[in-house]
């Protein structure tokens, strides 16, 4: 692929609730969107990519004008000089920029999709999907009050969502916890995420989360602590899960090794993009330790490319790959996310068209936008 132009939109969608975790606290989803065209093989192309950094750098380093900026400076000027783009060669394209691997991630999924659609594949069918439907779990963010808190989740099981996460942080973890237990039985599926809200002299009480049969705990120290996850892991019964930490494959097999998790949450924007995603998952897969899929109040266009990865083997944990509803009261897509029902109760379909499979609606694009579309050629 010959790329002629990246363009980056960059919009605000409101949140049908607002989402709060450990670390702040969000009524809207301030969203950058990546845009690409090119040639593949004589043939127009386009595909559509989400930068998954939030408006402020307070849950990761990266953020929206963060992000923007060294796509507009440094990233985008090396795509579009490159004789040759594909999804594979955009990571190596972009080493010499340090870090900025959601920034990166948004471009590689442009270019994975643009590639895709020229092709007439589906990313399932690209990155190896061994089903048609994939199991959603909903996160639960930090309510005010426990009773706001069971009004919610009973909503999410009356929709058929087949697991509940709760976010988590000191003042706000065994009581919410033993409630949402009592509220949807001893056996439903049920974790918790701390976004690295405790220290390791919190762990004589995380110890007490241990009764209530949960599924996971969710990165419970800052990411570059793996050693404190060890420990916690040889305290506690419940299974460490770490999500923040993982930034690449390296450093997923080094902490699996040191037994600092037994479950991963695999965030492809965290990581670099989908194909270091499926990496992960690949050597998971092979080390028999269970992997998900984390979300990130992802639009339909990273909702979509999300729901292609959960669809592989590994991905034997609901994942946050909840229904555009959830979030939205209207997507960006002409075709959102609908929870299955019958059968495919509590699950979402994989898309099968070329690509990502959905279409972008460009006048939701064009309506929310916070700025006018910046276009790179």
């Amino acid at each position: 692929m010959k790329l002629e132009s990246i363009t980056l939109h960059r919009i605000a969608m409101p949140l049908v609730r607002p989402f709060e975790t450990s670390f702040g606290r969000q009524t809207a989803r301030v969203v950058l969107l990546v845009h690409v065209r090119g040639d593949v093989d004589g043939a127009a192309s386009e595909g559509w990519g989400e930068c998954v950094a939030m408006d402020a750098p307070l849950y990761s380093s990266e953020y929206v004008d963060g992000c923007e900026h060294v796509i507009r400076h440094y990233l985008a000027p090396a795509l579009l000089a490159a004789a040759d783009v594909t999804a594979d060669s955009v990571a190596r394209t972009l080493k010499f920029v340090v870090g900025h691997r959601m920034a990166k991630a948004a471009l590689e999924a442009a270019v994975l999709d643009a590639e895709l659609r020229a092709s007439g594949m589906s990313l399932g069918t690209y990155f190896g999907a061994a089903t048609d439907w994939v199991d959603c779990g909903v996160s639960v963010g930090i309510s005010p009050d426990i009773d706001t808190l069971l009004a919610e989740v009973s909503s999410y099981v009356d929709a058929g969502y087949r697991r509940i996460k709760l976010k988590i942080k000191p003042g706000w973890d065994l009581a919410p916890v033993a409630a949402v237990r009592a509220l949807i039985g001893a056996d439903a599926a049920l974790q918790v995420d701390a976004n690295t809200a405790y220290t390791v002299d919190d762990i004589d009480h995380l110890r007490q989360l241990d009764p209530f049969n949960l599924l996971l705990i969710e990165q419970p120290f800052v990411e570059e602590d793996i050693a404190a996850h060890v420990l916690l892991a040889h305290a506690i019964t419940t299974p460490v899960c770490l999500d923040e930490s993982i930034v690449n494959v390296d450093v997923a097999i080094d902490a699996i090794e040191r037994g600092a998790t037994s479950v991963i949450n695999i965030k492809a924007g965290r990581v670099g993009g989908y194909l270091e995603a499926v990496r992960i998952h690949d050597v998971c897969l092979a080390l028999d330790v269970p992997v998900w899929c984390g979300g990130m109040l992802e639009t339909g266009i990273g909702r979509a490319a999300n729901v292609a990865l959960a669809a592989l083997p590994g991905f034997s944990v609901p994942g946050d790959t909840s229904a555009s509803d959830r979030y939205f009261a209207e997507d960006v897509i002409e075709e959102p996310f609908i929870l299955g029902n019958d059968e495919h109760r509590g699950q979402l379909r994989v898309p099968t068209g070329p690509g990502i499979g959905v279409t972008v609606r460009d006048d939701l694009v064009r309506d929310w936008a916070l700025a006018a579309p910046l276009v790179l050629v």
